[in-house]
């Protein structure tokens, strides 16, 4: 199968997903965090220390708006929302990841029962790329699988850009990534940038969030879709600004599938198709690897001003998916 590589490989393939730094974009590693930055100001910090998943908090736009949710990167401000713990900023996870000896584990929620993605490594390459090696590691401490990430930052006139390539490692044993809608390369917006803010969220003006994916839907109706993007946009601090999430070409059963909720949440999900398109069969979007094997995934998030445009944000996906220089 074409995406199924063995794990040395793998690196090797992740570090053709990278591009190469726009010069005023700096990386400098910190305690349990990697900060990027545009010219002097910060864009965002890669976290991989003193939280139960590595994330991206805080992303920043041009003039230093926040772009994504605040809570629980940081206490939720008066008014701001609160609820799901485990929507951190920019994140990967997966909710039921079964191991060989078929007992399952969760690397998506944070609570009593779930496991951990514990970092081994973290690197800032000399392309002005992170190189990061992670754990999968169980409620109990010990390895379940391993993913190698490697995240690349952009910006231009058109907005600036995460690459987030993951390779997700059978190093332990055979595991099933299983099917569930809690799963994937996930954002999660401000409240006031959702279509329907969540009941923990009390705005003082109503929320105008706007979400469309690359098929021509909106709104809540994108949730279970299958789409190459989706695009969520809003006012945030009286400014109207937007990301967009790509799913390669290349990716594992692309176009993918969207847990795209109007409170704000948004994630690519090839695995939750009992759920999205409400089959009977349990287990009909799991995802096996043998020991050895790995799946990798490749996403760009395009930061934006403006309504999302579907022509614009259309221009940007196939300008990023074009073979280099075509």
């Amino acid at each position: 199968m074409k995406r199924l590589l063995r794990i040395p490989c793998v690196a090797l393939l992740l570090l053709g997903f990278s591009l190469s730094a726009a010069p005023n974009i700096t990386l400098s590693p910190a305690k349990g965090r990697v900060d990027v930055k545009i010219g002097d100001q910060l864009f965002t910090s890669y976290h991989y220390e003193g939280v139960p998943k590595p994330a991206l908090y805080p992303v920043r736009w041009v003039d230093g708006t926040g772009m994504t949710r605040r809570f629980p990167m940081e206490k939720a401000l008066p008014g701001e929302s609160n609820d799901h713990v485990h929507h951190r900023s920019v994140f990967w996870g997966h909710r039921h990841v079964q191991d060989a000896a078929g007992k399952v584990h969760d690397f998506w929620g944070e609570n009593s029962r779930s496991g951990k993605q514990v970092t081994a490594s973290v690197k800032v390459q000399k392309d002005g790329s992170i190189l990061a090696k992670t754990k999968w590691m169980s409620l109990e401490g010990k390895p379940v699988a391993a993913d190698t990430r490697i995240i690349s930052f952009g910006a231009g006139p058109h907005g600036r850009t995460i690459d987030y390539a993951i390779a997700i490692h059978a190093s332990e044993g055979d595991i099933v990534l299983m099917d569930d809608k809690d799963a994937g390369m996930g954002f999660r917006v401000p409240d006031s940038m959702c279509v329907s803010p969540h009941g923990t969220a009390k705005l003082k003006e109503e929320a105008e969030g706007y979400m469309l994916n690359s098929e021509g839907v909106t709104g809540a109706a994108c949730w279970g879709k299958r789409a190459k993007w989706v695009d969520y946009s809003g006012k945030v601090n009286g400014k109207l600004l937007g990301v967009a999430m790509f799913d390669h070409p290349e990716n594992p059963r692309h176009p993918t599938a969207w847990h795209a909720r109007a409170y704000g949440l948004c994630s690519a999900n090839i695995f939750g198709r009992r759920h999205f398109e409400r089959l009977p069969d349990r287990n009909a979007g799991n995802y096996m690897l043998k020991k050895g094997q790995s799946l990798t995934f490749r996403y760009r998030l395009y930061w934006h001003s403006g309504k999302g445009d579907a022509k614009k944000i259309e221009t940007q996906y196939r300008q990023w998916v074009a073979p280099a220089g075509k």
